[in-house]
């Protein structure tokens, strides 16, 4: 039996569904939460701050969702498409996480997710069209910047006050650099500096809005 082909409209369909579902349902983990003692009840100061944090990380969950998705649709390698898919299915594990945890909070995800999944959705597609190089190497630095905020996000939460949330955060940096360092096996191109540096810029944007909004 031959592979079905899928129409254009097909996978525009399938990409709204998939937004959809990111968006608005919850999202199931393959993996459980980061071990760690059952949830205690935080300070209120401290409570605030950790769901301002955890809703910056739930909406950068949401973006990767996006980004790979983007880039999965518009690569021209098989082999990478899948690669894009497998990462994003990863990532689920943290959106999941992240969502539990704004629960156990009593916090809120960010109003501003549907900006910031059309958004990635679209520089993804673009990434991919660029070619698969440059696609993956856009995945590798990627996931250095995101590395790098979740350590900060880290020291933000040491000194044992929330050490759920701290879990969770660790977990994930082991996992991106993961990701990080598949996409450079794969050949990812070294981005050049200005590129880097934009990056660097919407992910700024990105975490403020979100840590207000």
């Amino acid at each position: 039996m031959s592979a079905r082909t899928f129409s254009l409209t097909d996978l525009f369909l399938g990409e709204i569904d998939k937004a959809i579902k990111v968006l608005s349902a919850p999202a199931r983990a393959s993996r459980a939460v980061p071990a760690t003692p059952a949830p205690e009840p935080l300070p209120e100061a401290q409570r605030a701050e950790s769901v301002r944090l955890m809703r910056v990380n739930h909406a950068g969950e949401v973006a990767a969702q996006a980004l790979y998705r983007g880039q999965a649709l518009t690569a021209r390698n098989p082999q990478v498409a899948a690669a894009m898919q497998h990462s994003a299915k990863e990532e689920i594990d943290h959106l999941a996480w992240c969502e539990q945890r704004l629960i156990e909070l009593g916090g809120r995800s960010s109003a501003l997710n549907p900006l910031w999944y059309a958004g990635s959705f679209a520089v993804g597609a673009l990434a991919g069209l660029l070619g698969d190089r440059n696609s993956l190497g856009f995945v590798a630095e990627t996931e250095r910047q995101v590395e790098s905020h979740l350590r900060g996000h880290m020291q933000r939460l040491s000194g044992g006050v929330d050490p759920r949330s701290r879990a969770i955060l660790e977990q994930m940096t082991h996992d991106e650099a993961e990701h990080g360092a598949r996409a450079a096996s794969l050949g990812g191109a070294e981005l050049p500096g200005p590129v880097a540096a934009a990056m660097r810029l919407t992910s700024r944007l990105m975490t403020r809005g979100s840590y207000w909004l």
